[in-house]
């Protein structure tokens, strides 16, 4: 990582491993990221709401942490809500996301151009005006306005419940609509490539296998080891899931994917391990295999995109919505309905390009 000099006081900089030119107001062991252009209005702006946050100790209390707010207002709401049993029965992972998004609204001006921050908006104040506009300011990233519905209507949600508030005004907030498919999802000739790139006996085959033949998501399947197989059989209590239920997810050890686990280098407890040897984490395998990726030519391919290539293949192949349930460790039928759902409009949409071309197909 390079440092950047600047000029502009507590204003620091540095570049990614892109070459990115990254800019933070730094103070009392605190950063905020500008991502205004330098010399814009935009920038002075951001740059002085930034130093006003960091410097008010109601309003940041260490790195992405909100402190006490006055009573009745969003920044003690939030507080409590961290504190309850219910934000703490989430997995860690969650609690992290959740939180800095939250964070991120309370850190924001009430009003353009105000220094009063959201985190002193009394709860009176708080609309579906105000969720709204919230999520106008990530205009450009319709999926990150409505993460911030998402996390404040389940804040919101949980302070109804307590009798903290009336209503969840996020419910009454518009959802950002966008058309997209998420992650990339890999074909066939992208897997091949991938293997072509790394043959059996790397750590990328491997990491591949794991990924495409347990349908697990990263997070479990960097915890995978030996000690989770028995009787030919994987078994592990899921990640996200484990604050509802402790139920085990039960995989069979394809033989494809046996075969690759003996021909490869593994860990003690772990099947992959980093370069010291360690368990990654599941943010850092996730930047490790993205690597594998650019390396094999798949720059669209990622980790995800695997657990979407198998979802999809199984759908294809007639797996019903229970069995991708059980499959991908999904808890609701919603999640596979997806997949069985557009792999019933392709098959059905051949069968009735044949019945057409039947109907009036020429025959000479």
């Amino acid at each position: 990582m390079t440092k950047v000099r600047i000029d502009f006081p507590y204003l620091k900089g540095d570049t990614d491993r892109h070459g990115n030119v990254r800019i933070y107001v730094r103070r009392n062991g605190c950063k905020i990221r500008i991502r205004a252009p330098k010399g814009s209005p935009e920038f002075a702006r951001a740059y002085a709401e930034a130093v006003h946050a960091l410097e008010n100790p109601t309003a940041r209390k260490g790195p992405g942490r909100v402190s006490t707010a006055p009573a009745g207002t969003l920044g003690a709401l939030a507080a409590d809500y961290f504190a309850s049993r219910r934000f703490k029965s989430l997995d860690p992972v969650s609690q992290t996301t959740r939180r800095g998004i939250i964070e991120d609204c309370l850190r924001e001006p009430r009003k353009p151009g105000s220094t009063a921050l959201m985190a002193h908006c009394p709860l009176e104040y708080v609309t579906a005006a105000v969720v709204m506009m919230l999520m106008d300011r990530k205009a450009g990233k319709p999926g990150a306005a409505n993460n911030r519905k998402k996390y404040l209507s389940a804040m919101f949600g949980w302070a109804v419940r307590q009798r903290i508030m009336r209503a969840n005004p996020a419910r009454d907030a518009e959802r950002a609509s966008y058309a997209t498919e998420g992650f990339h999802t890999w074909t066939v000739e992208e897997v091949r490539q991938f293997e072509a790139r790394h043959p059996v006996g790397t750590k990328a085959r491997l990491a591949l296998a794991l990924l495409l033949f347990t349908g697990a998501r990263r997070g479990d399947m960097v915890t995978f080891g030996r000690q989770h197989i028995k009787d030919g059989v994987l078994r592990y209590v899921p990640r996200k899931t484990r604050h509802k239920r402790m139920t085990q997810s039960e995989k069979p050890i394809l033989a494809e994917l046996a075969a690759v686990i003996e021909a490869s280098p593994t860990g003690d407890l772990t099947f992959l391990v980093t370069s010291a040897g360690k368990p990654f984490t599941a943010a850092g395998f996730g930047n490790w295999f993205r690597e594998r990726c650019n390396e094999a030519g798949l720059r669209q391919c990622s980790a995800h995109g695997l657990r979407k290539a198998g979802a999809t293949l199984a759908a294809e192949a007639g797996a019903t919505d229970r069995q991708l349930m059980a499959m991908f460790d999904w808890s609701s039928a919603s999640q596979a309905t997806v997949y069985t759902a557009a792999a019933d409009r392709k098959r059905l949409a051949q069968e009735g390009s044949r019945l057409l071309s039947a109907r009036f197909g020429r025959t000479e």
